[in-house]
């Protein structure tokens, strides 16, 4: 029993300082021997837990993924019974709050895997992110209504998306007024003005006009 805890904190701990160095130095330049010198392990131990280093890149990013959604729960907080509204607030400060979290390793490996692609992310980001993203589009789709295409639905999550993810950029510069905002103003700006607009296309599509 003592080897099997002691063989999962060694496990857990190549983990973490994995996904730290792939952070940092992106999968290419990030070695065994740089894992195994700050893990404090010998080649063989990473070999044993992950047989190869491909296996160790998705697993260090799932992990990742998987503590910073536990820190900051898809949710929001909010109860599945709320208000579309209320669940799409919930899940917008969620993300701006992930987003921000400066213990937050897995959008610099998406950044150094983007800059020097390798593939290897494509499958395991996929089904981490689909729960999240199959949630906002639920939302979308209710506030939207019986009228709203798939594509419709789509657009109305890509534009929620892409206000949340504008946050990790500097707007203006240290003086900036997005800057001095909090991340509830900013949360709720993004609820707010997402809903005004999915609320104007479902008019729309009621009225039965056109794009």
């Amino acid at each position: 029993m003592r080897f099997r805890k002691d063989g999962e904190e060694t496990r857990q701990r190549i983990l973490k300082v994995a996904s730290r160095l792939f952070a940092e130095k992106g999968y290419r330049n990030t070695t065994h021997e740089q894992i195994c010198r700050l893990a404090k392990v010998n080649t063989a131990a990473i070999n044993y837990h992950f047989r190869k280093k491909e296996t160790l890149y998705a697993e260090a990013w799932q992990m990742a993924f998987s503590e910073l959604l536990k820190k900051h729960p898809a949710d929001g907080g909010v109860s599945p019974d709320a208000k579309p509204e209320e669940r799409l607030h919930g899940m917008i400060l969620s993300i701006l709050r992930r987003i921000t979290d400066p213990d937050n390793k897995i959008f610099e490996i998406i950044n150094k895997e983007h800059a020097n692609p390798t593939g290897i992310l494509t499958e395991t980001i996929g089904k981490t992110i689909m729960p999240i993203r199959t949630g906002i589009e639920s939302i979308v789709r209710k506030i939207l209504g019986g009228k709203a295409s798939e594509q419709d639905v789509q657009l109305c999550r890509m534009s929620i998306m892409s206000q949340c993810f504008r946050r990790r950029r500097r707007i203006g510069g240290h003086d900036s007024v997005i800057d001095k905002m909090d991340i509830e103003e900013i949360a709720a700006h993004i609820t707010h003005f997402s809903i005004d607009g999915i609320n104007g296309v479902r008019k729309r599509l009621e009225s039965g006009k056109s794009r």
